[in-house]
């Protein structure tokens, strides 16, 4: 929230520095807004995410009709390598490391990355998962989570992920998915210090990136 508010006074700024009101700015006007932020030697991943904050302003503002179109849309953004996204989600080849070091960790370590990492699970969601939230239906085995707004819902689990699922459980009918090494239910903190640990020993050099609420990789490998 702090970034979208610099990135939202630097363009204000910007505009009245050009004696311009805010959304009143067309394309051309974007377009010497991102050249002056470059030529300021700001990184590229910093400018595209100053213009998608501009761009989310003005999404909203179209939705409210303050203007009448969203003059991003055609601004021509800088290129951006992977590496400096600042993404808060793994590189495919990142998180097969991750996922083949927690295999090699433990069943409560490969269950949390295969949850997190392929269904896209927050890590609450994940270590409030129960056995009984698991069924079959039409073909697949789902596991029921309820999500932000306390909204349920049913997700099929891909082989590799029941798989890991079902090592986890070991038979069991009840009790929490996800078990600590002393069989206590797993609490948030502890799934956060083994995704550290896991981390590391995959050798993945951005451990903050799986700490947060999510360590979606763009696309799970198998497993």
């Amino acid at each position: 929230m702090s970034a979208y508010r610099r990135d939202l006074r630097c363009f204000w700024q910007w505009c009245a520095d050009h004696q311009l009101e805010p959304l009143a700015a067309k394309r051309p006007h974007l377009e010497l807004y991102l050249r002056e932020l470059e030529q300021r030697g700001y990184t590229p991943a910093t400018v595209s995410r100053r213009l998608s904050t501009v761009a989310g302003m003005f999404k909203y503002a179209v939705i409210d009709e303050l203007v009448a179109t969203n003059p991003t849309r055609a601004v021509t953004r800088p290129r951006v390598p992977w590496e400096g996204q600042g993404r808060t989600v793994l590189h495919p080849l990142e998180f097969a490391a991750v996922l083949s070091a927690a295999r090699q960790h433990g069943d409560t370590a490969h269950t949390l990355v295969a949850l997190l990492g392929m269904l896209g699970l927050r890590v609450s969601e994940a270590c409030n998962a129960q056995v009984t939230d698991l069924r079959y239906a039409g073909g697949y085995e789902l596991l029921r989570v309820v999500g932000k707004g306390a909204k349920p819902a049913e997700i099929p689990l891909p082989i590799p992920v029941l798989r890991a699922v079902k090592a986890a459980i070991e038979g069991r009918s009840r009790g929490p998915i996800l078990l600590s090494a002393k069989g206590k239910a797993l609490t948030r903190g502890a799934a956060g210090r083994l995704l550290r640990r896991v981390v590391r020993e995959a050798g993945v050099t951005s451990p903050a990136r799986l700490a947060r609420t999510r360590c979606a990789g763009p696309s799970a490998p198998p497993g």
